[in-house]
């Protein structure tokens, strides 16, 4: 798998995962205390995120970090 598909499988789990939560992008942004456009292309697979923000996201989703990782059901 190359890093592109990687990054835009992770970015539609964290958008699955964000709308199974009634969140806009701008509520997520500011529980995790970063800009809106961060998580925009976070979830365009523009954005490369540390091991440690991931698991910031997870908790801020309220999920485990294994859903935001799961890319076989994609």
């Amino acid at each position: 798998m190359r890093k592109q598909e990687l990054l835009k499988k992770f970015g539609k789990n964290v958008k699955l995962e964000r709308i199974k939560r009634d969140l806009t992008q701008e509520q997520l942004s500011e529980v995790m205390g970063v800009s809106q456009n961060y998580i925009a292309c976070i979830e365009c697979g523009r954005q490369n995120m540390s091991l440690g923000k991931i698991l910031e996201l997870a908790t801020a989703l309220d999920t485990n970090i294994e859903n935001l990782l799961e890319f076989s059901a994609i």
